[in-house]
């Protein structure tokens, strides 16, 4: 599998951002060591362009006709390689080269389910947050796949919500004029097992208190944990008292809840939550019955930790599953003109075949990012000193997909593999 070109631009203008991006993913592919034919394309913009969605796919449809399926959302920002555009109108797009008979597009008015004699082994997924019951949709389309892995994200947008999904005649299969723009439900592409994938989660929350079991619980307000009132054990591990409310809601609204299931993995290496917690807001106090209400329904038998979000954590943490990344996939010896390149300083570091990665997806919270990180791009350069310098496209999300959960405050790298 060779690298998948990629092209990043920002321009008040799409169709400016639109050329730029062109000249460098043909510039790319005229090159011997990446794809020359690909035939799908992940295309992400940040809002300022969702009201010209459906202008730049045609665009780019028709300056490139030999890709001929596309997949991708909106954000409120979007993810290159080394780079990051937030609040500003950009575009991020990947082409891939991949057997055709090993993915397949699809959306609401093509669900992944008529795709008769295809196994989707894992899929991507983009999601619009306004869809009924999407909590129970994801888990069902993770059970439709082999491995019940996704990986992707939810649409975030402060004007349209757009998703792309184009199959092969230039309309996925039941879409009618929609001309593979969309708003609402669910789309993405499902990958077969012969696109090889591996995929991480890193969370950018840290407990600031030990877990507790969920002892009484009604709907989304926690009760007790441990058999003690849940605002008790709040107010205690946060060492602030009701007496100074000013102050003490203030630390309140800085603290999230993170909640695991029995037998689930809770906290990772780095001292962040591990992969099966997911992180929920604190959307109120129950004072009556000392209860502490969640942004999600609540069961008995659950573990709950109270957390905050931590940069340096955060940083730490998406460093190790980078890394995680690197040592699954690069080979233990290389020729020594290979490694000399793979050992390149930051600086002066390219792709390479060798890394055994052709391309990169990275899903990351709207929470996150240069801001949360310290500087502009911060995120994605942390990515880039740690992964190598691969290709890379993504957006930052309301909301973030892997495995069967939604997640809050992550970050998700998933990358394309050439294992052989």
């Amino acid at each position: 599998m060779k690298l998948f070109p990629h092209g990043h631009a920002t321009h008040p203008q799409w169709r400016m951002a639109a050329g730029l991006v062109l000249a460098q993913l043909r510039a790319l592919m005229a090159l011997p060591e990446y794809a020359s034919a690909p035939t799908l394309g992940l295309l992400y913009i940040t809002d300022h362009y969702a009201g010209q969605a459906r202008e730049i796919l045609d665009h780019l449809s028709a300056e490139l006709p030999e890709v001929i399926d596309w997949a991708g959302t909106v954000g409120i920002g979007v993810a290159a390689n080394n780079a990051e555009y937030f609040d500003e109108p950009a575009l991020s797009v990947m082409l891939c080269e991949l057997p055709g008979d090993q993915y397949r597009v699809f959306s609401g008015v093509a669900p992944l389910s008529s795709n008769l004699g295809f196994e989707p082994h894992t899929a991507l997924v983009h999601a619009d947050a306004q869809t009924p019951d999407l909590a129970e949709l994801i888990p069902e389309l993770a059970e439709g796949t082999e491995t019940g892995y996704l990986f992707g994200g939810i649409a975030a947008s402060r004007t349209q919500t757009v998703q792309f999904a184009v199959g092969g005649n230039g309309n996925v299969r039941g879409q009618g004029a929609a001309s593979g723009v969309f708003s609402g439900g669910l789309s993405g592409v499902a990958f077969g097992a012969g696109v090889p994938l591996v995929s991480r989660i890193t969370q950018g929350c840290r407990p600031v208190a030990p877990e507790r079991l969920v002892t009484e619980a009604d709907g989304n307000v926690l009760l007790k944990l441990d058999d003690k009132p849940a605002l008790d054990v709040l107010l205690g591990d946060l060492n602030i008292s009701m007496d100074q409310p000013r102050e003490a809601l203030a630390v309140v609204r800085r603290t999230l809840v993170g909640l695991s299931n029995p037998g689930e993995e809770s906290v990772g290496r780095t001292g962040n939550f591990g992969a099966d917690v997911v992180v929920r807001h604190i959307i109120g106090l129950d004072p009556g019955r000392r209860g502490v209400a969640v942004a999600e329904k609540v069961h008995l038998g659950q573990r709950a930790a109270f957390c905050q979000r931590n940069a340096e954590a955060a940083r730490a943490d998406l460093v190790r599953i980078c890394a995680e990344i690197r040592e699954e996939l690069e080979p233990e010896e290389l020729p020594q003109t290979t490694a000399a390149e793979l050992a390149a300083s930051y600086e002066d570091a390219a792709p390479h075949p060798a890394r055994r990665i052709a391309g990169a997806v990275y899903v990351s919270c709207t929470g996150r990012g240069g801001p949360h990180f310290g500087a502009p791009s911060a995120e994605l350069q942390a990515v880039r000193r740690a992964l190598g310098d691969v290709p890379l496209v993504g957006f930052f999300a309301g909301g973030e997909i892997a495995r069967h959960h939604v997640y809050g405050y992550t970050g998700v790298l998933t990358v394309f593999t050439n294992t052989a």
